[in-house]
């Protein structure tokens, strides 16, 4: 009887020993779950009070100095941390920005700024009318003789008389001219741009790495108003469906240019809008190469590529049919009487070629920067149009910086898929065809059409010059400069969580105006 007494007794001290031990773990348990929870609460709490975001873009920079950046990818960057003496609206207009007001003479030949004062450049120095006159003699090329900026061409001199006023006088009348002072203004004597560019905008550089991200940080001294974000990372990503993929993941907060069907696959969280972008994609067709040099040969291209199918079918119906190197979007310059032009007809297209000398077609490659699936999905589609035609086309996929290097700048190549970013003034819109023009890439020339972008450029009377505008339009449908096909709609899609996202007619990502919902 002892024994068992003993025994119930050392069972009852070891479930005792046992039930203690098993709360003293469960407390511990209870303790680590309750860090856990409130280590995963605070890193909630910091992203949600976060104010840095991450944009994607497609391409890396060409140049971070901006007065030698050609591509439209890369002011879209730099337009937060540079500014001009006007700058644009959401409605294509002007307004003041290190400029308060302006006046121009009777005759149209002098332009006369006055000064923003208390404006700091992102080194803290002190903006003033030095750092005008040398900013756009640089462009303008007064010292040099080798103008930066063709919008600077038709500039005589720049003074400044004193620090708070700048004079511009120009060769000839130019009605155009107040768009051209919306570029960079860089500090007096300033030679290190293109390694750490320096402006007056609204967020000051930080870093860049290339093909991997550019870092910009919140200027705190900004005169017009600090914006919310603080930082922002423009994150490198050729490869749209490693994009797509970082967005739907929450790595990325803003997506510019996502495709229409990654945008229709977005669930809850993301907020998408959709509208023209002033921008012309076009088949572009090198004039020194044969057979494109042949009006026949571009015209049965043109027959031969069906836009219907290519805004339905690469656009998902978002885009809008373009005849010429014009968009809708610019309204009273833009020649509406085009647009029944050039409707898809194979049969016409095959009689052009056979009346051209190619009876049985041709061959030939579209060289299309790799970057911009919408340009290779394009592409795509119309290799299979030309095939109805007779003509054998290969595609030619290159990274942006070749594409940049050997089309653009060297015009090594025969036929690109690329889209032309508008601008604000409808001369430097269309300037790009000028025989002369450092980037006419398509090597076209037609001295009609250069005596009538240059009138547009000099007349006073805006109907005429309105009217000259749409001549040009007309010859260059007329020449089949380009097979024209349409301005996409530029989709973004972004958190539900950011708002106030501005959409302009040229084509930038302004970050200051970005808010965080409450």
């Amino acid at each position: 009887m002892y024994k068992a007494k003993k025994a119930r007794r050392s069972i009852w001290i070891r479930t005792v020993l046992f039930v203690s031990l098993l709360i003293l773990f469960s407390g511990c348990s209870n303790e680590d779950n309750s860090k856990d929870s409130k280590s995963k609460e605070n890193k909630d709490t910091a992203k949600a009070q976060s104010r840095n975001i991450v944009v994607a873009i497609p391409q890396d920079p060409d140049f971070l100095d901006p007065h030698l950046a050609e591509a439209a990818g890369t002011r879209e960057v730099l337009f937060n941390v540079f500014e001009g003496l006007l700058k644009p609206t959401e409605t294509g207009e002007l307004a003041n920005a290190l400029a308060e007001d302006y006046k121009v003479s009777d005759d149209g030949l002098t332009y006369t700024f006055k000064l923003r004062k208390n404006v700091e450049f992102h080194d803290g120095k002190t903006f003033s009318a030095k750092d005008v006159q040398y900013s756009y003699e640089r462009l303008a090329g007064t010292k040099t003789g080798k103008p930066l900026s063709s919008s600077f061409s038709n500039v005589a001199s720049i003074e400044a008389p004193d620090d708070s006023t700048v004079v511009i006088k120009l060769k000839e009348n130019e009605a155009f001219f107040p768009v051209a002072v919306t570029a960079p203004v860089i500090p007096d004597g300033y030679e290190d741009s293109n390694k750490k560019p320096i402006g007056t905008g609204p967020f000051k550089f930080v870093e860049y790495a290339p093909n991997q991200k550019l870092v910009l940080e919140k200027h705190d001294k900004y005169y017009a108003g600090l914006p919310e974000v603080e930082k922002v990372e423009f994150r490198i990503l050729p490869d749209q469906e490693a994009a797509f993929l970082a967005f739907q993941a929450g790595e990325i907060d803003i997506y510019p240019r996502i495709g229409t069907e990654k945008q229709e696959q977005l669930g809850d969280g993301f907020t998408s809008v959709s509208s023209p972008q002033n921008l012309i994609q076009l088949l572009a067709l090198n004039h020194d190469k044969k057979p494109f040099n042949d009006e026949k040969v571009r015209k049965a291209l043109f027959y031969a590529v069906n836009t219907d199918e290519l805004i339905q079918g690469v656009a998902l119906g978002k885009g809008t049919k373009v005849r010429s190197n014009m968009s809708p979007i610019m309204d009273k310059f833009y020649e509406k009487n085009l647009e029944g032009t050039y409707a898809y007809d194979p049969e016409k297209a095959k009689k052009l070629l056979a009346e051209a000398g190619y009876p049985d077609g041709f061959k030939l490659k579209i060289t299309v920067p790799s970057n911009y699936q919408f340009h290779v999905d394009t592409a795509q589609v119309i290799v299979e149009q030309l095939s109805q035609v007779g003509v054998k086309a290969d595609i030619e996929l290159v990274e942006w910086s070749v594409w940049l290097e050997e089309v653009y700048k060297k015009r090594n190549y025969e036929t690109t898929i690329i889209g032309l970013d508008g601008k604000l003034d409808p001369y430097q819109i269309l300037d790009k065809y000028l025989s002369t023009a450092d980037n006419n890439f398509f090597n076209y020339r037609n001295p009609k059409f250069d005596k009538v972008l240059g009138a547009a450029r000099t007349e006073k009377d805006e109907a005429k010059r309105v009217s000259y505008i749409k001549d040009a339009q007309r010859i260059l449908n007329e020449d089949a400069a380009a097979v024209y096909i349409m301005d996409p709609n530029t989709n973004i899609s972004f958190k539900s969580g950011l708002d106030n996202y501005k959409l302009y007619p040229i084509y930038v990502q302004d970050i200051s105006a970005i808010t965080f919902k409450k």
